[in-house]
């Protein structure tokens, strides 16, 4: 496999497709948006985590264990990434 092609997971929903990660706070909220940040530009690099996890990266000052665990990352399919984009998404006026 080329370094540059993007990782595949096989979700149940879609199929094969480009994997993606995000934090276990979008999977699993119920009601408001959790906020959507991305975390890298690389289109075969799809990362996010809500704004709980931004301030706890912040607080840590970088990917230390606690941040690990707080934000207990989770493998998505680029179709489901692109759904909690949707839903988590908070305008900013």
């Amino acid at each position: 496999m080329d370094e540059n092609e993007p990782l595949m997971v096989n979700c149940g929903p879609h199929g094969q497709r480009v994997s993606a990660v995000v934090c276990q706070h979008m999977l699993r909220a119920e009601g408001a948006p959790t906020g959507f940040i991305e975390n890298s530009s690389d289109p075969n690099n799809l990362q996010a985590w809500c704004h709980r996890c931004e301030e706890k990266f912040q607080q840590e000052r970088g990917l230390t264990e606690a941040f690990a665990a707080f934000n207990d990352m989770a493998i998505v399919c680029d179709l489901c990434y692109g759904a909690l984009k949707v839903r988590h998404a908070i305008a900013v006026n």
